[in-house]
This record gives C-alpha cells, sequence and structure tokens, in this order.
C-alpha cells in the first residue's frame, strides 16, 4: 500500500452505533500508523455514488454496512470471488492503480471467530433466520460444514430464498418453520442472524449440554439465548467476536500490514461498548 494513502471510513445509514472507527483506530495505534485516520460517514445508497466520486487518491479504503453492501457492487471495477457468492460488498480497497476492489470480510470473519473457539468442522448446524447476514453465516457454513444446514425462517418467500443460497453456495439445506426453532438449539453449532430480541423466547428452551452458539448481535450483550447459553456450559461466539475478526482482514487489506492487532481491537471494542 503506498504509503500516501492514509485514509479511510466506514459508511452507512445509519452509522453513529458504528464500532469500526474504535476498532481501526486501535489498530493504527498498536501499529503505530500514526498518520492514519479512520471516520464514520452516513451515506445512503442515493447518496453512495456521489461520495465515491468524490474521494481522492489519499484513500486506502471503506467500510460499508447496510444498506450499501449491495447497492457499492456496480460502483466498483473488481468484485471478488467471496463477495460475489453473497452478492454483498462490505470492503472497498482503493490500489495504487487506481482500481476499487469490492470484497466481504464477513464470511471469513465469520470462520476466523469459529476456529478461535476450535470450531474447524462441525457435521450439521443450524441458522436463525434468513436476511443478509444467514447468506453470508451460508457461505461460512460452505467452508466448515459437511452435512445438512436447517434454517429456521418464517415466511415461505424466505424458505426458497435459503434453499436458492444453499444451492448456489453447494450447502446442503434443508428449511423449517420458526415455530420450531427450538429444535435447532441440539444442533453442533446454531448461528443466530436475526434482530434484538427475536430470540429471547428460544431462551428457557436450550438444553442442559448446549454445544456452540454463534449469535451474531454485540448490543446489547449478552442476548437472553447467549446468556442461558453461557450458562448451562455452552461455547458462545459473539457479535463482538464477528466485528472485531472481519475488521483484522480490513486492516490488513487497507494498510498492508501482515498480521494486524486482534488482541487490542477486541479490547477496544468491549470498552466502547461498556461505556454505552
Amino acid at each position: 500500500m503506498s504509503q500516501s494513502r492514509n485514509r479511510a471510513a466506514v459508511l452507512g445509514s445509519p452509522i453513529a452505533h458504528s464500532l469500526s472507527p474504535v476498532l481501526h483506530r486501535a489498530a493504527y495505534g498498536e501499529l503505530g500508523l500514526d498518520d492514519w485516520s479512520y471516520d464514520r460517514f452516513e451515506v445512503d445508497e442515493e447518496a453512495l455514488p456521489g461520495f465515491l466520486g468524490g474521494l481522492g487518491s489519499e484513500w486506502a479504503g471503506l467500510s460499508l454496512t447496510m444498506p450499501l453492501k449491495r447497492a457499492v457492487i456496480p460502483l466498483v471495477d473488481e468484485v471478488t470471488e467471496t463477495a460475489a457468492s453473497v452478492e454483498a460488498v462490505n470492503t472497498v480497497v482503493f490500489t495504487d492503480d487506481g482500481r476499487r476492489v469490492g470484497d466481504n470480510t464477513d464470511i471469513p470473519g465469520m470462520v476466523a471467530a469459529l476456529r478461535e473457539r476450535g470450531i474447524e468442522q462441525v457435521e450439521s448446524a443450524a441458522i436463525l433466520g434468513a436476511g443478509a447476514t444467514a447468506s453470508s453465516a451460508l457461505a461460512a457454513l460452505a467452508r466448515i460444514c459437511t452435512g445438512e444446514v436447517v434454517a429456521y425462517v418464517r415466511s415461505a418467500e424466505r424458505a426458497a430464498e435459503m434453499r436458492q443460497w444453499g444451492e448456489r453456495l453447494d450447502v446442503e439445506v434443508r428449511t423449517a418453520d420458526w415455530a420450531d426453532a427450538e429444535q435447532a438449539l441440539t444442533a453442533p453449532l446454531v448461528i443466530a442472524t436475526t434482530p434484538s430480541g427475536t430470540t429471547d423466547a428460544l431462551a428457557a428452551a436450550v438444553p442442559e449440554r448446549p454445544l456452540t452458539l454463534f449469535d451474531v448481535l454485540y448490543d446489547p450483550w449478552p442476548t437472553a439465548l447467549a446468556a442461558r447459553w453461557s450458562g448451562y456450559g455452552g461455547a458462545v461466539v459473539s457479535g463482538l467476536d464477528l466485528l472485531v475478526h472481519q475488521a483484522v482482514l480490513q486492516v490488513e487489506q487497507m494498510t498492508g500490514v501482515p498480521t494486524a492487532p486482534l488482541g487490542a481491537m477486541r479490547t477496544a471494542g468491549e470498552r466502547a461498548l461498556a461505556a454505552r
């Protein structure tokens, strides 16, 4: 990465809640990148083309959150295979020759967060929900799950979408009704991708010896499901784990450093959440 490129930011709408500046700035501080800056900008889909068009040569990269992960695809020069697999870009890296490369660090971030807890492979898994994060979860499971994934969803339309994603990602997906979501909790790996409060009613159904829960939420934390899960001795991977691991990959891509400081970034994120 050229030394003249030292600006990065996160874009989205709403964006005020984003922890990305905390994580990336912590990395810069730890790495001694004193001339680097990382900001946040409120940008919606309509404003995105103009924002990108106004960026100068000092820009190294962007993090993207909702609702921009799909809207940015036509605006970049290249999309990696990982990002194309789920039609979602959460990272744009500006190369020295002026190209914009769109990538997705959520998928390898999920895999890395699980690997950190010793989970390299599972025989089966369950996904709660069917939104954009669920498709990323399926893409992550394509790398580590050797058998069936059961997705618990609320509508026939969402069920069809999840089966289509399964075919596209070469994952064996079976769909089940949300009313039966308690059955998910006995799976070797449960990935909860639903909005805050959605899984609270499932907490009472956590089995006595649960295995691994990956709950993508991080604020407020813990969720009722995660609290009951860890109370019974089950392994819990949090949304903060995901956020930190995907940010590690972004820092490495944008700055060119071989290894971003995972520990310092996680500590900064935990402190910021505790202060909320």
